[in-house]
Order: C-alpha cells, then structure tokens, then sequence
C-alpha cells in the first residue's frame, strides 16, 4: 500500500499519512509505504493515475476552515473518494539556530497556513522578520537550516526530527489557538473503494440562483432526520455568482435514507456529487 502526501518528510501530512497507513494491510508480496509529492495537485494526481494507492489530504483546520485549494481538487476529480478521516492535532514550534535572539532572526519559512495560524507571535515577537511562504512545513524548515548564518528560521511541527546540527526546537506552541486540529482524508480512487457502511457522508450540491434555493436544500436534508455537520461554499468556476456547497452529515451510506437524501438532493439541485464516505 501506498499513501501520497504532501513532503517533504517530517510534514503534518506526513504524519497524517503514518496513522492511516496504520489502519491499511499491504499487499501480498509488496509493503506499507508513505511517498511525498511537491503539492497537492501531484498528491491527487498520483492517486488519480495509480501511481499510489491512496492520499492523505487536509480538508478543514479548526482555526481556518476549509482547503480551498483541496476541496476544489475533490469536486474536479473522476473517481476519487474519501473513505477514512483523521483528526490531527497541530503544534507549531519555532525552529532556529541554538544561541540566536528572536529579535535577530530575519526570515521565517512555513506553509501559508501556519504563518496565518501563529500570525499574533509573529506580529508581536517578530514584527520585523520577513514572512517566506513554502509549499510545506517541511519545506520551510530545510530553507531554514541552509542558513548557517541564524538569520532564518522556521515554524514546523513539534514533531520535527534529524535537524541539522545547531538547530533546536522551541519549548512554547506558537498557534495563536493552542487547541488547533487538521482534518485529514484518506483519498482512494473507485467507488468501490469506499466502505460499505459510514458514519458520514460528504457531498457537494450547487443550487438553483434564486431566493430560497439554499433554505430548500437544508429542509430536504432536515427532513430525513440527518444531522449536517458541516457546510462550506466555493465559487462555481466560470459562472459568477454561483456556489458549490460541500456538506458532511451523520449518515450511513448503505443506508436507504442516504440514498433516498442524496437521491433528492440531486433531483432538486443543479448538480449534485457524492465525496466520499467514512
């Protein structure tokens, strides 16, 4: 079994991938593996050609929402589906070279998110170091440690291993929430992939654009009795003025209420898609 994420090692990704790869049995002859890819889109698409077997992809942080960028990936893919979850909990540290001040440091590499997620240290402590957007944590912290002067640093995951020497991680969570989560999805490609029965359905449904369109797609979910746990609009690509609902609720995909609701959702909407199951 192979599990894409986003790399290098040593990222959240990375992690998330290591806990579903506990839960997955290689295959006869072969081994349980983790592989990085650059970004996301190559995440997906080695999913998507077979490359791999499977994704782990971040979907939602408590802190700050939804992936944009994810969610719209799912929605454009043919025949990938969610079909596990896993709840992540996020420790940002600083990363630096042992002996250098804050004040001294000039630069901090991270991914955008973390940068936002510890946006109150850094405009308190650090007002005066430049923000370096990377494609991963881990990325930032490698950019970090190729400056032997300490003049940069890094924020990543507490987590964070085989540092290059002189480098240390900081005793104090950066996140400007301590209890900060990422929710992960593993991504695998055929509908028969998903599992049989779920405790959750996701989907996505784009309603007609005119008054009460969305109140409408809300009574017919209410109606079954089910209950919604999360929702999130994206911009329909192309249409202005459209949107694309990405809803999660409490549901048994095998179930004849699943079926009956994802049935009237798609009859009454303009498009209707099923995400995955877990």
């Amino acid at each position: 079994m192979k599990i894409a994420y986003l790399g290098p090692e040593g990222s959240y990704s990375h992690l998330a991938a290591q806990e579903f790869l506990k839960g997955e049995v290689a295959p006869a002859g072969g081994w349980n593996e983790c592989v990085p890819f650059r970004n996301f889109p190559e995440v997906l698409g080695a999913v998507a050609s077979g490359k791999v077997d499977a994704a782990a992809v971040p979907i939602e942080n408590s802190l700050q929402g939804g992936v944009s960028q994810n969610l719209d990936l799912l929605q454009e893919a043919n025949g990938l589906y969610a079909v596990k979850e896993y709840i992540l909990r996020i420790d940002h540290r600083l990363i630096y070279k042992a002996g250098v001040k804050i004040e001294e440091i000039g630069r901090v590499y991270s991914h955008r998110q973390a940068l936002d997620q510890c946006s109150e240290f850094l405009s308190t402590r650090m007002p005066f170091a430049a923000l370096r957007e990377t494609e991963s944590t881990a990325f930032g912290l490698t950019r970090a440690m190729e400056d032997e002067s300490g003049k940069s640093a890094a924020i990543a995951g507490a987590h964070a291993e085989n540092l290059r020497k002189g480098f240390v991680v900081g005793e104090e969570c950066l996140s400007d929430e301590k209890n900060n989560f990422t929710h992960f999805l593993l991504v695998k490609k055929g509908e028969g992939e998903m599992p049989k029965n779920s405790d959750r359905v996701f989907f996505t449904a784009v309603c007609p654009h005119r008054p009460g369109s969305l109140l409408e797609l809300l009574s017919i979910i209410a109606s079954y009795g089910v209950n919604m746990t999360k929702i999130e609009s994206r911009p329909v690509k192309n249409r202005p003025g459209e949107y694309r609902f990405f809803i999660e609720a409490d549901c048994d995909v095998a179930s004849e209420k699943a079926k009956a609701l994802l049935g009237e959702v798609k009859e009454k909407t303009l498009e209707c898609k099923l995400l995955g199951a877990y």
